[in-house]
């Protein structure tokens, strides 16, 4: 199921895959981790003063910039209360794949901590080598940029883990929005997040080769539903707008469950993949929204409904809120979410597959579905419904190990890699269970775990929920009687 370059404006780009209220601590007298030995510029636990002045260049100075203006009393906490403790060490996939201790979340985020305290604190300005402090220097900006954009998948396990609550992504994406406005972020991500845009503004041009692509999977669609009537409405007034990916497989699985379920949809010209979270670039992150918030308001839409994506999932229903005001004027769900909902409820039929059809499956939790998310029960109501046999992987749910794709890195052939070793502990995890199928229900990782299966030599298949459930509801209208699926066709409700 190739991509459908349309979605992405047509551009075909080299290397593509498819408030709180309490003080500041830095303002207490005496900061309550002062003897404690921090990671240094080395490595851990060694200590170095300041070795060259601030830069006259200008990335330097931009970068200082963004970081003062990113410095809200949570950021600044965030950079005091981290004692070193280590309790997040074996919760990053990139330590527990390699032992490096340069790839320790502490250390990591030292690299900011280190030029922050050399900037904003007294005692590091008085005292550099007593907190490990150092000025920001051109290096020094380009290793923070390789750190927060190949070393890190923003992925949040270790802040699950963490005792005092540090949210170490946050401090990544400081040093990402730092990296992006001094030059030094990857072009792949910039060039995508300013094709989404580009779509919009250039639709007309070629807004029927679009329809021609949707139209063109109408017959499968029928097939599938066995309705000869079902399409893939566009533009059409409806109670929800579901937002795909730019390929088949989120278009056509979720078409066939929406028709099925008699819900009254239509299908977004836009693609829900946002390429500036990545950068951390709230401002063309917005604009990005922006575009289905229109869409949905012309459309009168009461709901929004993301395809299986993890930071598409989280972007409209965690951050956007946030970038405009008074909020989203409607509600928004994963498709995951509607399955579930449909499955409990009988809207749509469904029968268990069995082990020739799909064998042992498991299931994997994406970090920004699940941990960052909340979405842990949905696709397990419907996987104990339709596997055969269905294992848990160990650890799973908000605990899940990252599979080591997500935050762009998937789109970035440069770090493959890093990647593919950082992969390691879900490529083991997933070995460990004997499955055969793993689902997931993100397109990163979608992309990184079949990666993954034939790096590590796993042999299994990864598919979404929406593409299992759809096999399971072929089934179940397979076997029922010829009359019972005409009559269920004709009767079959339509909202709004």
């Amino acid at each position: 199921m190739g991509l459908l370059p349309v979605l992405h404006g047509g551009a075909h780009l080299p290397g593509l895959r498819a408030v709180q209220q309490d003080p500041s601590l830095s303002l207490l007298p005496v900061r309550p981790v002062l003897l404690r030995p921090g990671f240094g510029p080395q490595g851990p636990v060694q200590r170095r003063g300041a070795l060259m002045g601030v830069s006259s260049n200008g990335h330097v100075k931009t970068a200082l910039g963004v970081l003062d203006k990113s410095l809200t009393r949570q950021m600044e906490t965030w950079l005091n209360v981290c004692a070193h403790c280590g309790m997040c060490n074996d919760a990053c996939h990139y330590y527990l794949a390699t032992g490096n201790t340069k790839l320790l979340p502490t250390y990591k985020t030292d690299k900011l901590r280190n030029v922050w305290r050399k900037k904003h604190e007294w005692i590091a300005r008085v005292f550099p080598w007593w907190v490990s402090a150092v000025d920001l220097t051109e290096e020094r900006l380009k290793e923070m940029s390789e750190i927060a954009f190949r070393d890190c998948t923003l992925c949040g396990r270790c802040v699950v883990n963490c005792p005092f609550g540090v949210d170490t992504r946050q401090i990544m994406r400081t040093m990402r929005a730092m990296a992006l406005a001094a030059g030094y972020a990857p072009e792949i991500l910039d060039q995508l997040a300013d094709s989404a845009i580009q779509r919009e503004e250039n639709f007309d041009s070629f807004k029927e080769f679009f329809l021609d692509q949707i139209k063109a999977m109408e017959p499968e669609l029928r097939e599938l539903t066995g309705d000869p009537t079902a399409e893939i409405p566009i533009d059409k007034q409806a109670r929800v707008l579901y937002v795909p990916l730019s390929g088949k497989h989120t278009i056509l699985p979720a078409a066939a469950l929406l028709h099925a379920a008699g819900e009254s949809w239509t299908l977004s010209k836009f693609d829900a993949a946002n390429y500036a979270v990545f950068l951390h670039d709230i401002p063309r992150a917005r604009r990005i929204v922006e575009r289905v918030v229109k869409e949905a308001v012309q459309l009168g839409v009461e709901e929004v409904v993301i395809t299986e994506c993890g930071h598409a999932y989280s972007c409209y229903r965690w951050s956007a809120p946030n970038w405009f005001e008074g909020g989203l004027p409607f509600k928004v769900r994963s498709i995951v979410e509607l399955i579930a909902e449909w499955v409990e409820n009988g809207e749509i039929p469904v029968a268990r597959l069995d082990s020739s059809e799909v064998g042992r499956l498991t299931l994997h939790d994406p970090c920004n579905l699940g941990r960052n998310g909340g979405v842990f029960n949905e696709p397990r109501s419907v996987l104990k419904q339709i596997a055969p046999e269905f294992v848990e992987l160990a650890p799973n749910r908000k605990n899940s190990i990252c599979c080591g794709g997500g935050s762009g890195l998937v789109a970035n052939l440069d770090y493959e890699e890093q990647r593919l070793e950082a992969g390691k502990p879900k490529a083991d995890q997933i070995r460990a269970t004997g499955a055969r199928v793993v689902v997931a229900s993100c397109d990163n990782c979608r992309h990184q775990i079949t990666e993954l299966s034939e790096h590590y030599r796993l042999g299994v298949e990864v598919m979404g929920l929406a593409e299992l459930t759809v096999k399971a509801m072929v089934k179940a209208v397979a076997a029922s009687p010829r009359s019972a699926r005409s009559t269920a066709s004709s009767t079959r409700p339509r909202m709004k």
